[in-house]
């Protein structure tokens, strides 16, 4: 069986020097650069959403669970977007699972993208690109918000093809074609859905389709890899889901019952902190130590200078780069 999330988006480092000589060739067209640098803050704004689904075999069993949260984030002093992507699920009884975040820019440029998979060991490779041959790269990260602009657009541009990673890391096309209108039923209605198609070009392996269907809002319905058993599907319409839940003010402090477990509750938890703390005095000596060093230098990302000064504490050192990803 194949895992809840398949994708083409591989491990790896862009900066400095020439890659492979075959992906030298490949660039993006003229319409996916200029669907990038068109997109305006209102339609970011309205993809400031989550996305929930449903992971599901041929026979309908459950196999897992799919999400996706995008926001508005700050890195290194520059306004982007973060997206956080996952699935869980099991592969012949063994949990697995993957996770993607991505900060990207308002041109859905990716400033940094990881990647972790959990069940089986993926391999660590790193390749360096010039800047100018990643003119219109996409990963899996900005794949996932570019589908969302396209399917509030309700228009996928002809003879758009971007760039991206195969698992060798060497620069393959990624292009989307329209799949039109169709009726789809989602939690007992039906819904009128937009699809568009992906197709991985790999330079190595035969290209790789993904059918992807959205609500007329940009929640995604339906996702699929073409010849997969595999089907990710939306359980309740996000309206559904707003209605099932009716919103009831609590005001806590005045009720005397749940005031009491809450200072119950607060006691217990400082005490078991102060106990902790006691026992392991270098926590206070680490700590001082950061903050002080922290102070010192007063870098502009908080938390790269942190990754930085922790690192050597860790068992095991990641290689460095800018762009860390895989097969999603």
């Amino acid at each position: 069986m194949e895992a809840p999330l398949e994708d083409e988006t591989p491990a790896g480092a862009l900066a400095g020097t020439e890659g492979p000589s075959h992906g030298e060739e490949l660039k993006a067209s003229d319409e996916a650069i200029t669907f990038m640098s068109s997109v305006e803050p209102a339609e970011l704004q309205k993809c400031v959403f989550p996305d929930s689904l449903v992971t599901v075999s041929e026979g309908g069993r459950d196999l897992g669970k799919f999400s996706v949260t995008v926001e508005f984030a700050r890195r290194v002093q520059q306004p982007c977007m973060l997206l956080h992507a996952q699935s869980q699920g099991a592969i012949d009884g063994s949990p697995c699972g993957t996770t993607v975040t991505a900060y990207l820019t308002t041109d859905l440029e990716v400033l940094e993208e990881d990647y972790h998979e959990y069940v089986k060991e993926v391999t660590k490779e790193t390749a360096s690109y010039p800047t100018s041959v990643l003119r219109g790269l996409v990963t899996e990260g900005s794949i996932l918000l570019l589908m969302r602009l396209i399917a509030l657009r309700k228009k996928t541009p002809e003879h758009m093809t971007f760039i991206s990673f195969d698992q060798g890391l060497h620069i393959m096309h990624t292009t989307f074609n329209e799949l039109g209108l169709k009726q789809l039923e989602v939690g007992g209605e039906t819904v009128e859905v937009f699809g568009m198609e992906r197709i991985a070009h790999s330079v190595e392996d035969s290209p790789t389709t993904w059918q992807c269907y959205f609500l007329d809002d940009g929640h995604l319905a339906s996702r699929v890899q073409v010849g997969s058993p595999v089907t990710m599907r939306l359980l309740q319409l996000p309206s559904q889901l707003e209605k099932g839940f009716e919103k009831i003010p609590l005001v806590w402090e005045e009720d005397m019952q749940m005031h009491s477990k809450f200072l119950d509750r607060k006691e217990e938890l400082k005490a078991d902190h102060d106990s902790y703390l006691r026992q392991h005095p270098e926590i206070r000596a680490l700590i001082s130590d950061f903050l002080q060093f922290l102070l010192l230098r007063k870098p502009d990302d908080v938390f790269q200078f942190a990754r930085k000064y922790f690192l050597p504490f860790s068992a095991r050192r990641p290689p460095e780069s800018s762009l860390k990803a895989s097969p999603f």
